[in-house]
């Protein structure tokens, strides 16, 4: 059965009608198929997810990365990869359901997958913990990234959480520690790492393996440091407040491409991923071999610097670049010529406050003289 959001109910109620003119038997037996009304009301239903899906506000498209139906890490997995090799525990504590790791091939070619993982029903959910990932997984994707590092494997990370697990089990084995250490991880790896994200990327729990040199979002999921909810709760006291939290946050894909997070977005298809899941499967896979063979001749070196230079250049107008001359080694950053000009105006304000004084009096004296 379609779960539908509160937004579609114009769309559930044709499809509805659509799903009641395919059944080839009415009150009096059978009849005959009316295709001429299935077509329209298909042209119908297209047009309007078409119109609703293209002016979608933040908590709509929230709400849409949430979908019950929306492809999760698995299903990615299983469609993209072939000979698919799970590795499971952290070789300290336990395995974490919520994260599938293991090596694959895509065209060929080794790579690590790691997949935040949220569950189908509620029963997988449960084990999954809803892709709140522990330490223990951190630890073992920790594990896994130094050995194909050692390898020269490439790393996939599909993102989909809303959030490191906040319970006291998680707390008392060292979760802030963890997530900081596989940020580390992800920033030290001198092989390429790809992240999509493709539902929910939420707080650390997303950025412990989201720290890539291409991050990549679909259409309609979401990236933000807390969820839209938590954000309204916090500043107004008031959950009911998530459309404006959602708003201001610029969680969307298309905001955090215009601020430099993110690298790519993948358009899903018409209404959303759940609609039509071997369609956006084709789009990721063929985005990763993209990205893949953009960094097949670099260096482990270069693939690193690139990586480092990518997010120490986020917030800033150029970034930081590497120090011309044989003395200067490492990274410098790049003043922006108009922040340049302010920075000179402030330390010199009394100067140019004295000669636009003289200026002003010379034209005056000027005219009138």
């Amino acid at each position: 059965m379609k779960n539908y959001l509160e937004f579609e109910k114009e769309i559930k109620t044709l499809e509805q009608d659509l799903e009641s003119l395919k059944n080839p038997f009415d009150k009096d037996g059978i009849s005959e198929v009316d295709t001429e009304k299935m077509k329209e009301i298909q042209n119908e239903i297209n047009d309007k997810l078409t119109l609703t899906y293209s002016k979608l506000n933040s908590w709509q498209k929230t709400q849409v990365a949430r979908h019950e139906d929306r492809p999760r890490a698995n299903f990615y997995i299983n469609k993209i990869f072939s000979d698919f090799t799970l590795l499971s525990g952290d070789r300290l504590f336990a395995d974490d359901k919520s994260i599938t790791a293991g090596f694959g091939l895509i065209e060929g070619k080794s790579v690590l997958v790691l997949g935040q993982e949220k569950g189908e029903d509620l029963n997988t959910r449960l084990e999954r913990n809803f892709g709140m990932m522990k330490p223990e997984g951190y630890r073992k994707c920790i594990r896994l990234m130094k050995l194909a590092d050692r390898f020269k494997i490439p790393v996939i990370s599909f993102i989909d959480t809303p959030g490191a697990y906040p319970g006291i089990g998680a707390e008392q084995r060292g979760q802030a520690t963890a997530i900081a250490n596989s940020i580390e991880c992800c920033m030290s790896l001198k092989v390429p790492n790809i992240s999509i994200i493709i539902g929910e990327g939420g707080s650390g729990g997303a950025i412990a393996l989201a720290s890539s040199n291409k991050v990549i979002m679909l259409e309609h999921s979401i990236y933000s440091v807390i969820s839209p909810e938590g954000c309204a709760s916090i500043l107004w006291r008031d959950p009911t407040k998530s459309l404006e939290a959602a708003e201001a946050m610029k969680l969307t894909a298309d905001e955090l491409l215009k601020l430099g997070i993110i690298d790519e977005i993948i358009n899903e298809p018409l209404g959303g991923a759940h609609r039509d899941s071997d369609k956006i499967a084709a789009e990721i896979k063929e985005s990763i071999i993209k990205n893949l063979k953009y960094f097949e001749n670099f260096s482990g070196e270069e693939v690193y610097e690139k990586r480092k230079i990518k997010f120490l250049k986020i917030g800033r107008d150029q970034g930081f670049r590497k120090q011309s001359g044989k003395i200067q080694e490492g990274l410098g950053y790049i003043e922006p010529s108009f922040n340049k000009i302010a920075r000179l105006f402030a330390n010199k304000r009394n100067i140019f406050l004295v000669a636009l004084g003289a200026l002003i009096l010379a034209a005056i004296l000027y005219i009138y003289v």
